[in-house]
């Protein structure tokens, strides 16, 4: 039990690490609006997969998942500074589209509403 309040420890600190740097540090303009939506660790700490929500269009999230791609020898570099571990774990970043669906699913509910309001169903009398 104790390893896995570690690895949710480390995944922690990581998500704030990497949000301050991408936010301050990464000067690039092929960067969009980036939001670090989670951060899962591996058991031995050696592998970290970052979820990543970007606005914008398809073109703008991957020249963001690009950029990001890019910038984790700074990002590890990053990691190393800020934190204490034996060995910095490898950065794999992935576009979150929770958001998007989540956004699909309200537009399609808001629809089926607004087809009821127009046509309410219609209850057999028996």
């Amino acid at each position: 039990m104790a390893k896995g309040k570690r690895v949710e420890q480390v995944a922690e600190e990581i998500k704030v690490i990497l949000s301050n740097a991408i936010q301050f540090e990464i000067q690039d303009p092929r960067l969009g609006f980036v939001t670090l939506t989670s951060v899962n660790v591996s058991p031995d700490l050696y592998h970290a997969n970052i979820n990543v929500s970007v606005m914008g269009d398809d073109a703008a999230r991957k020249d963001s998942i690009a950029t990001l791609d890019r910038a984790k020898g700074f990002l590890r570099r990053e990691l190393g500074q800020q934190m204490k571990l034996r060995a910095v774990p490898e950065l794999h970043f992935h576009l979150d589209v929770t958001i998007d669906t989540r956004q699909h699913m309200d537009k399609l509910f808001n629809q089926v509403d607004e087809e009821r309001r127009v046509n309410p169903p219609k209850l057999d009398d028996e």
